[in-house]
C-alpha cells in the first residue's frame, strides 16, 4: 500500500510521555527501587467500579470489573508500605519530585498552576492497589519548538506509577507491588503533529529536556509513550505500549491503515484504547476513559507552588554546545560525555593540568576499546579520581592510565608504582642513545621501540616531539 496523503486524510496527532524519576515514592519514604526476586509476602484484592462526584460510572472502569477478575499484589518490606497497600494515608507529596515537575513545566513554557490540587484517577484494572492513581495537574498550555515547527503543549502532571504487571491468567492477575508510588511525569501535547515522523521527533525532544532534569530513571520501562490520533470519518484512538521511538511512525502508519478499511467498509469506528503490538499492529485494550473518573483527593492538602525557587537548567543540546566550545571537544565525544553525565568542569577544576580531551577520551572511549579489543569491561569513573589525580601530580603518565584500566578490566590489582614516569632527562638521555645506535632507524621505527620498552611509562606525544628534536 501507497504511503496516504496524512493532510487530505486530515490525520492528527498527540502525543503523551509517561517518565519515571528517581529518589523517593512520591507520597511516601519508600526507595524507587525495583525487585523481581522472590516477594516477602502477598496481598488479594477485588476492585470494583463506582460513580462519581456527578453520579456516572466511568466507561473504562465498568470495562474492567465486567471481567470480575481478582488481583494478588505481591511486595517486598525495603520498598512497600501501608501507602502502597492502601492501609494508610498518603504522606507529604515529594518536594523534590514536585520541583522536577515545576522545572519541566517552566522549560515547556507551561502556565504554572496557582494551585495543586492532588486528585485521584479511577483505575480498576489491578494496577493501583487502591483502585486509583493519584495525579496531580503542574503547568498548562505550554509549547515547544521542533524543527522551526511550534507543538502546543496540553499539559504536564505529577503522578504516582502503577504497579508492574507479572502475570495475567484467565480469572485474576499477579502485580509487584515495588513499582507502584513512583514519581511519574506525564506530559501531554496537542493534537499538532501531522505526519507519523512528526510525533517521534516531538517525542524525541521531550526526552531529551527530561533527561536534562538529571533526575530520571533509565532503562527499559522508565519512560513510555502513548500516541493519540484520528483521521478525517474516524474517531480518536489512544495507542499505549510504545518502548522505542523508532517504533512510533510505522505503528501509526498500521493503525492509519485499519481505520481507513473500517471506514471503507461503512462499518462506526469507536474511540478506544489500543495497545501497540510487537509486530508493530494494534489490538484493543480497553474503552476510551472519560471525565467520570477524576474526583478530588481529600487526603493531601493544596499545594502552593514556589515557583521563584526554581532554579533554570540548560538542555542537553545545550550542554554540548558548551563543551564543545568550553572544552575543545568533537560534537561526537561531547555528546557522549554529555549523555553520560560526566562532569567535565568539575574534573577541569581538580585536575587543571590535565586536557579536559584526555579526561573524556579515558571515561567514554577508554571503557569501549578495553570491551572492544579484550571483549572485557571495565568501569572508568570508579577509578578516575585516583588516576587523574597521580596523573596530574606528575606522578602517572598519561599512557599508563590505559594500560591500568585494562589491568583492572582483566581482574588484576594494578601496582601503580610500577608505571611510574621516566623524569624528561632520562627519557631524553635514553633516545639521544637510541638515536645514535640506530642511525637509519625510521623516526616510527624508533618510536615503537621506545613506547614498548616503557608501554604506559612514556607519553607517547613527548617520545615523538624528543625524536624529531634529534633525529636530524
Amino acid at each position: 500500500m501507497s504511503r496516504p496523503n496524512y493532510e487530505e486524510l486530515g490525520f492528527k496527532c498527540g502525543i503523551e510521555i509517561h517518565q519515571q524519576l528517581e529518589g523517593k515514592k512520591l507520597f511516601c519514604n519508600c526507595p524507587t527501587d525495583i525487585r523481581k526476586d522472590k516477594p516477602d509476602f502477598e496481598i488479594v484484592r477485588r476492585l470494583r467500579a463506582s460513580a462519581g462526584e456527578e453520579g456516572r460510572v466511568d466507561a473504562a472502569a465498568l470495562h474492567e470489573q465486567k471481567k470480575q477478575k481478582y488481583f494478588i499484589y505481591q511486595g517486598y518490606y525495603d520498598l512497600t508500605c501501608g501507602v502502597e497497600l492502601d492501609e494508610e494515608p498518603p504522606q507529604p507529596t515529594n518536594t523534590e519530585a514536585l520541583k522536577t515537575a515545576l522545572r519541566v513545566a517552566k522549560m515547556l513554557g507551561c502556565r504554572i498552576v496557582d494551585k495543586i490540587q492532588v486528585m485521584r484517577k479511577t483505575v480498576i484494572d489491578g494496577s493501583n492497589v487502591s483502585g486509583f492513581q493519584r495525579t496531580a495537574l503542574i503547568g498548562m498550555n505550554g509549547c515547544l519548538e521542533v524543527g522551526g515547527k511550534m507543538y502546543g503543549i496540553e499539559s504536564v502532571c505529577l503522578e504516582e506509577e502503577a504497579c508492574q504487571l507479572v502475570k495475567r491468567t484467565e480469572d485474576h492477575d499477579i502485580y509487584n507491588l515495588s513499582r507502584l508510588g513512583i514519581p511519574l511525569l506525564e506530559i501531554a501535547t496537542a493534537p499538532d503533529m501531522k505526519t507519523p515522523e512528526e510525533a517521534r521527533e516531538v517525542a524525541a525532544k521531550i526526552g531529551m529536556i527530561l533527561r536534562s532534569t538529571g533526575s530520571c530513571k533509565r532503562g527499559i520501562g522508565s519512560i513510555r509513550q502513548d500516541v493519540n490520533l484520528s483521521i478525517k470519518g474516524g474517531s480518536r484512538v489512544e495507542i499505549k505500549g510504545f518502548q522505542e521511538l523508532k517504533s512510533i511512525p510505522k505503528v501509526i502508519e498500521y493503525e492509519v491503515e485499519r481505520q481507513l478499511k473500517i471506514i471503507k467498509n461503512g462499518e462506526k469506528m469507536k474511540e478506544e484504547v489500543r495497545k501497540a503490538e510487537a509486530d508493530l499492529t494494534t489490538s484493543f485494550l480497553r474503552p476510551m476513559p472519560g471525565t467520570d473518573r477524576m474526583y478530588p483527593e481529600t487526603d493531601i492538602p493544596e499545594i502552593t507552588p514556589n515557583v521563584k525557587g526554581i532554579e533554570a537548567i540548560k538542555t542537553i543540546e545545550e550542554r554540548i554546545e558548551e563543551a564543545m566550545g568550553q572544552f575543545s571537544l568533537a560534537k561526537e565525544l561531547a555528546t557522549q560525555a554529555v549523555k553520560a553525565g560526566i562532569d567535565l568542569a568539575g574534573y577541569a577544576e581538580r585536575y587543571a593540568n590535565l586536557e579536559p580531551k584526555f579526561i573524556a577520551d579515558t571515561l567514554i572511549n577508554a571503557p569501549k576499546e578495553i570491551k572492544a579489543r579484550f571483549k572485557k569491561e571495565v568501569d572508568a569513573l570508579k577509578h578516575a579520581d585516583e588516576l587523574f589525580d597521580k596523573v596530574n601530580r606528575g606522578e602517572l603518565p598519561k599512557g599508563a592510565v590505559f594500560e591500568i584500566l585494562s589491568e583492572i578490566a582483566h581482574g588484576k590489582k594494578p601496582d601503580l608504582s610500577g608505571y611510574k614516569s621516566l623524569s624528561a632527562k632520562e627519557l631524553e638521555a635514553e633516545i639521544i642513545t637510541l638515536v645514535k645506535k640506530q642511525k637509519d632507524a625510521t623516526t616510527q621505527a624508533l618510536m615503537g621501540l621506545i613506547m614498548g620498552k616503557h608501554r604506559g611509562k612514556v607519553d607517547g606525544k613527548t617520545v615523538m616531539d624528543l625524536l624529531k628534536k634529534h633525529k636530524k
